[in-house]
């Protein structure tokens, strides 16, 4: 996760696993799944991103959570930006907190099709693949 500044990474996108499968969420306002992600707060170090929106966005109770990249984006006027992309193996998963705008959380094993993000998540995805395996093979 050195290869850039920390402050200019804006957001954290959380692959969570738990009981072998990937944990998604729909958002109260969409009908589309999502990876558990979020922007980073003011004064917020990336890693503490990570966390606070797992917790918010999943009610995880017990984690490990491991960097494993940073990735970047291009809007249409071409402008990036950056996030950190991190593994987390659930151990616990609570309630959602009272005030998520999470309206639903879901277990599956592979990327689901109907996705928010459709351009984004499965470069993600497959990236977060490429990262685990070759953490496993070290």
């Amino acid at each position: 996760m050195n290869t850039i500044d920390d402050a200019r990474l804006k957001y954290a996108v959380i692959f969570a696993e738990y009981e072998s499968e990937w944990i998604y969420v729909k958002h109260r306002e969409r009908d589309t799944w999502e990876i558990p992600r979020g922007k980073r707060e003011p004064c917020e170090a990336i890693d503490e991103t990570a966390r606070r929106e797992l917790v918010e966005e999943t009610g995880v109770q017990s984690y490990s959570l491991i960097p494993l990249c940073v990735y970047s984006v291009k809007d249409a006027n071409g402008e990036e930006t950056y996030g950190g992309l991190y593994y987390s193996e659930v151990k616990e998963i609570g309630h959602l907190p009272r005030e998520s705008e999470i309206g639903q959380v879901c277990f599956m094993k592979g990327l689901p099709r109907d996705l928010t993000y459709p351009a984004i998540q499965p470069e993600l995805y497959n990236q977060a693949l490429v990262k685990l395996s070759l953490s496993d093979s070290i």
